[in-house]
């Protein structure tokens, strides 16, 4: 899964971001209220952590921007102000959680698993998908009850289409999802292509289905009929 945190205070965003790492997280920083539009316009999250006060500007209106560009992106607000009116604009605002500081990492990280869990797989504690069932918690993978070994990437990028099932997704995106703002500097497409003959190859060896049809000239698509 992949995170932008947005916070100013240097401490708190380097702790938060080690954290999560630590669980699995993906995740990418902003410091202020411009570079986090920024991020916000050119990629995509599965969910934004973004501090009200900003030095250049407000979180109410980032959060905003995000559902405006993509209504299934999942918010939660990390803020000092626990006035019930802070709270309720930050949820009109489009935000799905408001939690205060300062707060335990590890009720950041329930809330972030709950979030994501709620709104890609129905409120599931597993995923399941015919013969393909994920364990999020754990993140680990099974195929007809069978573990199914895979690298970090290789586990980011089969929740990803499972997120995604009928939905051509392009090369570029998958890269975007990967690595975030170092897409840039990976050159070309070709890492993209091996995760992916490496996932399917692992995938059919533990008797699965190949769902990952290739969208010539443009990306992939999991199907799910």
């Amino acid at each position: 899964m992949k995170i932008l945190i947005v916070e100013d205070e240097n401490a708190l965003q380097e702790s938060i971001r080690s954290y999560l790492k630590v669980e699995g997280y993906f995740c990418e920083s902003a410091f202020t209220y411009v570079a986090a539009e920024e991020m916000i316009c050119l990629y995509q999250y599965d969910c934004l952590l973004i501090d009200v006060n900003l030095p250049d500007g407000s979180g109410f209106d980032l959060v905003k921007l995000a559902k405006s560009k993509n209504v299934t992106t999942g918010i939660i607000i990390i803020s000092a102000r626990e006035t019930l009116d802070d709270r309720i604009t930050g949820l009109r605002n489009g935000a799905d959680d408001y939690i205060v500081k300062p707060f335990h990492l590890s009720e950041l990280n329930a809330r972030i698993f709950s979030l994501m869990r709620r709104i890609h797989f129905k409120g599931d504690d597993q995923i399941i998908f015919n013969e393909i069932r994920v364990n999020p918690a754990e993140r680990v993978i099974y195929i007809n009850n069978s573990h199914l070994d895979l690298t970090k990437k290789e586990y980011d990028l089969i929740l990803y289409f499972l997120s995604n099932k009928d939905r051509v997704l392009t090369k570029e995106s998958i890269c975007e999802y990967l690595w975030g703002d170092y897409a840039d500097n990976v050159g070309s497409f070709d890492f993209v292509y091996t995760h992916i003959k490496n996932l399917r190859k692992k995938i059919i060896d533990k008797g699965g289905i190949d769902y990952i049809n290739t969208v010539y000239g443009v990306g992939y698509k999991f199907i799910s009929k």
